[in-house]
């Protein structure tokens, strides 16, 4: 179980959306390297970016945030939002991204995940935002007709590192993972999947170490940590424990 503290960036800041709605955007850091860096200092071991602007645009707009961000830490970074042709997710894997996420085109062009896949192993998410049970595309504008499971099972045998599952509904506003949906894909395919969208407290975290969510590679939490819900800490310690690797 991985705890992937989340950087959303618009405008070149460091922001928290309530469903994924840009005009409510709430700035919690003016410079997103000084955040990634207090995450570091704080013990997590991998790092999540989303390029909002980007995700909107279907192309890169915060380019500097994010290399600003990988010059200044040394744990792995995923990135999304924006990644739509070859030569982006190349470009960022040239400039130090550990794992690029492909959303609205994993959904447009299967094809390309594949590829991207097949040219950097282990480097290639997809990221699954749903809402009410579908896949929503184009920084969550529009929804597919399509369901988490039906894009999940597409990538079966595509060599996928991971699935980042976003419930929509419950992104920004502190409710809660939505575990029965998330468990449900988890279950439904064989690539590790990560839990997003509401992550609100300890209780959150603790729930995510029971038994049944085993089967789940790790989970993001964004505003609960801005806002102090969370301790990174109490959180981390909390994992460590359930690992058996908490130091004496």
């Amino acid at each position: 179980m991985i705890l992937f503290p989340a950087i959303d960036l618009k405008e070149g800041r460091c922001v928290r959306l309530v469903q994924g709605d840009m005009a409510q955007a709430k700035v919690f850091n003016d410079d997103p390297a000084d955040q990634a860096a207090t995450f570091e200092r704080q013990g997590f071991s991998w790092l999540h970016v989303v390029d909002l602007d980007g995700a909107f645009a279907g192309a890169p707009r915060n380019a500097a945030a994010v290399e600003a961000i990988l010059a200044r830490v040394k744990m792995p970074v995923q990135l999304g939002g924006g990644v739509r042709e070859m030569r982006t997710l190349e470009g960022w894997i040239e400039k130090g991204v550990s794992r690029v996420i492909i959303g609205t085109a994993a959904v447009r062009d299967p094809a390309f995940v594949r590829e991207a896949a097949r040219r950097h192993p282990g480097k290639i998410a997809v990221g699954i935002d749903a809402k009410d049970g579908r896949v929503a595309v184009e920084g969550w504008a529009q929804t597919s007709s399509m369901t988490a499971e039906d894009l999940g099972r597409r990538f079966e045998d595509a060599g996928v590192a991971a699935i980042i599952y976003t419930d929509i509904a419950r992104d920004g506003i502190l409710k809660g993972l939505n575990i029965e949906m998330t468990l449900a894909l988890a279950n439904a395919v064989r690539i590790p999947v990560i839990a997003s969208g509401g992550l609100a407290s300890m209780a959150d975290v603790d729930r995510l170490l029971e038994p049944d969510c085993a089967v789940l590679a790790g989970a993001i939490t964004g505003r609960a940590l801005y806002d102090g819900r969370i301790d990174p800490a109490e959180a981390l310690a909390a994992i460590a424990r359930s690992q058996g690797t908490a130091t004496p």
